[in-house]
């Protein structure tokens, strides 16, 4: 046994014992099935640790259960630039932790029929209610026309699949083209990834001359890099480069913009250009050395290095050294080296922010030191939960469990915007939004705490429905909490006998106790309204109300216009 399995085991039980109420009553799993709850447990492992999710968000994937085309977990995004990200995994758990199994054939030829099936929204298929919903939801936006981009992941607690398994994989890829990526993750990929960040003290070999200024107290060298330097950092160092690089998970998917890239590098004649096509790479470092006495192409010692801009290109150019082999030297790449004080980090993030600005939300914590956020922690830290307990604003991440009386900044802003910016269908589907063109409309300067801490209690409770559903719970609820927890604040609103801008910290105790008395009543009559609007204005022709029809409804901001609206709301 090795050690990265001992540690990977040592997780999974504390998982399975962190979440033994959700397993047995969310997922059925009861005491006597132990090797199932650590299988489950693997699996929320996998999803929180490669794909960089929160734990809630782990298990919201969560699809095995039969009837399930091998697929245990699916995870997607918004679509981007007409292309839609999603995550198939297939985890395989073995109580014997010898580590010497190979994941089976039978589970790659399972997800190749998965693959081929799932993702044409014309084709019916028979997968359990868990699957389906999620499915629908991905398949409404293919039929709107975004282009799937399958990640395939295959891991288990063992090696990796056999010869005869990857030759199954060679031959789907000539249906599937490069829209299908496949990876395996075992335990030692898996502990690299939880082992907490180590400076990264190294050489990089330069090309060429390069330039160095020194202004402000700081350096910066501008130079050249062959592609094969940059391989083998990468290589050598892995997602450790990438701990300051807000877009990394971005650089283990394919797209089209990275297949670019790889393109050029596979091409003899385009190598020599990839210098003029590409943007470079921006590292930020505490120390860089060079001599001084030497012309050209400096080995340069630099120390804490981290790639703060250029992960997808980093990741591409790996893949591709290791096909086209040693000729790749001679593509080569500009590179920017900031020498910044180790403690620096306002100034840090403000170079990570303006390097990554392309794509917003991963940008959200580089927002906590707007005055705004400030100012709305400070009035959130005012006010006490029902038990008297202090609530917390958390503007930035933390690698640990939120609690109950503490408020992620990313919960607040979906919140917000579904609940008394009447915006439900943004508040879901653009999440990488929320902290770029929709800050302004989400945290506006009278955003107060008693606002958004009602918002995020009216939001849990509709999310709690819509996760543990009644057995009579309507189709429409795995796609419309967000719609449902914008009505109940106009209930709650119209309880109250105010306007959104008289709820303040004087009258919170009275809104929060409205919430936990009569959140049933108000979830039971917006369900009540949105079913009415829906058989009485969308569906009223005799349409069936299939689950990708009502995934593409709650999308739109046409349902908002239909449902009601109050005076006391505004």
């Amino acid at each position: 046994m090795s050690l990265a399995t001992q540690i990977i085991d040592q997780h999974v039980r504390g998982i399975a014992s962190r979440l033994e109420d959700i397993f047995t009553h969310q997922f059925g799993l009861g005491q006597n099935d132990q090797d199932r709850r650590r299988s489950t447990a693997f699996l929320v492992l996998v999803a929180k640790t490669m794909l960089e999710l929160k734990e809630d968000d782990a298990l919201e994937g969560l699809v095995d259960g039969g009837n399930d085309y091998g697929i245990d977990a699916l995870y997607f995004d918004p679509p981007d630039q007409a292309e839609i990200r999603i995550t198939l995994i297939q985890g395989k758990y073995k109580k014997d932790l010898g580590g010497t199994g190979h994941f089976p054939e039978n589970g790659i030829i399972g997800m190749i029929t998965a693959i081929r099936h799932l993702f044409d929204p014309d084709v019916k298929v028979n997968v359990n209610r868990r699957l389906q919903q999620r499915l629908e939801d991905v398949r409404s936006f293919i039929a709107d026309g975004a282009i799937p981009q399958v990640t395939a992941m295959a891991v288990n607690n063992g090696s990796g699949w056999t010869d005869e398994a990857q030759g199954r994989i060679d031959n789907a890829k000539k249906d599937f083209g490069n829209q299908v990526e496949w990876r395996h993750v075992g335990p030692p990929e898996l502990l690299a990834t939880l082992q907490t960040q180590q400076p990264i003290n190294t050489q990089l070999q330069l090309v060429g001359q390069a330039l160095v200024e020194s202004f402000d107290f700081r350096r910066v060298l501008v130079g050249r890099m062959s592609v094969a330097e940059l391989a083998r950092i990468t290589k050598e160092h892995g997602n450790r480069l990438f701990e300051r690089n807000i877009r990394r998970y971005l650089g283990l998917s394919k797209n089209r913009v990275n297949e670019a890239v790889a393109h050029t590098l596979k091409k003899r004649e385009e190598r020599p250009n990839f210098y003029f096509y590409n943007n470079g790479i921006t590292i930020t470092c505490s120390q860089f050395r060079h001599n001084n006495m030497q012309r050209e192409n400096w080995p340069v010692h630099v120390n804490d290095l981290q790639i703060i801009n250029g992960g997808q290109t980093a990741r591409i150019v790996q893949q591709v050294a290791e096909a086209v082999g040693p000729d790749i030297k001679t593509a080569e790449v500009l590179v920017r080296i900031y020498e910044l004080e180790r403690n620096d980090n306002d100034l840090i993030e403000a170079v990570t922010f303006a390097t990554n600005s392309q794509n917003p939300v991963e940008l959200r914590d580089l927002r906590a030191n707007d005055p705004r956020q400030k100012t709305l922690g400070q009035s959130i830290a005012s006010l006490q939960s029902s038990d008297g307990k202090p609530y917390r604003y958390r503007a930035k991440r933390e690698d640990r469990a939120v609690a109950a009386n503490e408020l992620s900044s990313t919960v607040v802003a979906e919140a917000v915007l579904a609940v008394w910016r009447r915006r439900p269908h943004q508040a879901r589907f653009r999440g990488r939004e929320h902290f770029g063109v929709l800050y302004n409309t989400i945290f506006t300067a009278d955003l107060n705490g008693a606002q958004a801490v009602i918002a995020v209690l009216l939001h849990r409770q509709a999310e709690n429905h819509r996760k543990r559903p009644p057995a009579d719970a309507p189709d429409f609820l795995a796609y419309g909490s967000r719609f449902i927890a914008m009505l109940m604040g106009q209930y709650l609103l119209q309880d109250m006998g105010i306007s959104l801008k008289d709820l303040d910290h004087r009258n919170f105790d009275t809104a929060q106790q409205l919430v936990e008395q009569h959140s049933a009543r108000y979830m039971d009559r917006a369900k009540d309204e949105i079913a009415q609007v829906l058989d009485e204005k969308l569906f009223n022709n005799g349409q069936e109300q299939t689950l990708q029809r009502l995934s593409a409804t709650f999308r739109r901001a046409e349902l908002v216009t239909m449902l009601p609206t109050m005076a006391s709301d505004s």
